[in-house]
């Protein structure tokens, strides 16, 4: 018998056309193309006009090529003014015209036709919200976008967002759940660019979540699949991680061959944002390692690569890092007012570099003889940094017992100095793990 004309396609042979060339002009093949439901041999058969597929096929590729399911269904793009709104903030987004991307994001908000054109509207705020500096709006926005109905799996940039505001305000154990999840789906997938992309995101949260071993296991697999790959940003990424957790290992020299490896990788490229995020890590590592004026150049280096690119708490981190050069080289009444601007800016956002920017005004106003004020700040360092053992609170604690003690406070000098070895002896476990 034969099959039923369709009619939501105007042509399965030119249907077949316009997803090969979406497909090609996106530069993607058909593994890479494809997804749970939609293979890569059922893609060659919709090309070849054999294999009608259906609307919700043709919106999850759309989706994945930049284009409509319309288009693809048809040839034309639909006429209703919300998705056309959408996709004009979407474009808004990418060009970095925040402020037309979220009028335009709000408007089809609240004009949205279909549980689609609602996700794609909250995702949009979303990301906007992570690009502000408010990484808990982004949570929120994100979240309900995941929650619409059809809408149960966020795309790559959307999950990529969303675990890099979980970490942002602690929550770990969230941001590991996401890049997990996304990380599964890649691998199920085939897609090499993305796996990649969520296994060094993966690997960073659990560095920060202590968890060094799963971290070196998980970059060393990841490594070993690049070895042949020629994408110098792929790289640059997995020498960056490897840096940071040998950073937090306390392994200082290996960290800055890995931040070297990554910044003369990088430098080869265009990726400038990457380029100053690598400048920033290791003017971290060499103010570690006492290399004061090393690191202010580099620190001033970062700073000038980014420009307005980065995200408030980007550019915060990256003056904070200044603001300690400067501490080390003397100069601590700037260094105190840069690092008072820092932890201003990221008390309500990110709390273990918050504690951070505390301990360092800390150390100065102790350096200045100002006491009662450094005990205060040394107070909400460690108030910002207990989330998890860390070197940083280990130090808080460890100079919070000894000013104390200086100010004749001795019982309350013991308690501290009690708890700074007891965090002390569990990061040390930690570090043994990895072992």
């Amino acid at each position: 018998m034969p099959r039923l004309k369709s009619t939501h396609v105007d042509d399965p042979k030119a249907v077949g056309r316009r997803l090969k060339d979406a497909r090609e002009r996106a530069g993607l093949s058909q593994r890479q193309l494809s997804f749970p439901g939609c293979s890569p041999a059922y893609i060659s058969r919709i090309e070849a006009g054999d294999r009608i597929p259906s609307l919700q096929l043709l919106r999850e590729m759309g989706r994945r090529l930049g284009v409509s399911e319309d288009f693809l269904a048809t040839g034309r793009e639909r006429t209703l003014p919300e998705d056309g709104q959408l996709l004009a903030a979407e474009v808004a987004l990418r060009l970095d015209d925040t402020e037309t991307a979220e009028r335009l994001y709000r408007e089809s908000l609240d004009a949205a036709a279909t549980p689609d054109e609602l996700g794609r509207a909250l995702s949009g705020l979303g990301q906007l919200a992570f690009r502000n500096g408010d990484p808990r709006t982004a949570i929120d926005r994100l979240e309900e976008a995941r929650a619409v109905a059809g809408r149960q799996t966020l795309d790559p940039g959307e999950s990529d967002t969303l675990g890099r505001a979980y970490a942002m305000v602690g929550e770990l154990e969230a941001a590991i759940g996401v890049f997990e999840h996304s990380l599964d789906i890649a691998d199920q997938r085939d897609d090499f660019v993305q796996s990649v992309r969520f296994s060094v995101l993966l690997a960073n949260a659990l560095i920060d979540n202590g968890n060094f071993a799963r971290a070196e296991e998980l970059l060393g697999q990841t490594i070993a699949r690049t070895e042949a790959s020629n994408d110098p940003l792929v790289q640059a990424r997995l020498y960056w991680s490897q840096s940071r957790l040998h950073t937090l290992q306390n392994d200082t020299r290996t960290a800055a061959r890995y931040a070297r490896k990554a910044l003369e990788i990088l430098e080869l490229t265009e990726h400038t944002y990457h380029i100053a995020c690598a400048h920033q890590l290791l003017a971290h590592i060499e103010l570690d390692r006492g290399r004061a004026e090393e690191g202010l150049l580099l620190a001033r280096r970062a700073q000038e690569l980014i420009g307005d690119s980065g995200s408030e708490v980007e550019q915060a981190l990256f003056r904070l890092e200044e603001a300690r050069a400067l501490a080390k080289l003397g100069e601590r009444e700037q260094a105190a007012a840069m690092a008072m601007e820092v932890s201003g800016r990221l008390a309500a956002i990110d709390p273990h570099d918050a504690g951070r920017s505390y301990g360092l005004l800390a150390e100065i106003y102790a350096e200045i003889g100002d006491r009662a004020r450094a005990i205060e700040l040394y107070e909400l360092a460690t108030e910002q940094l207990s989330g998890a053992p860390s070197r940083y609170l280990v130090e808080a604690f460890s100079r919070l017992a000894e000013l104390l003690e200086a100010e004749g406070r001795k019982d309350d000098a013991l308690r501290v100095l009690k708890r700074a070895v007891g965090l002390q002896a569990e990061a040390g476990r930690m570090l043994m793990s990895t072992e």
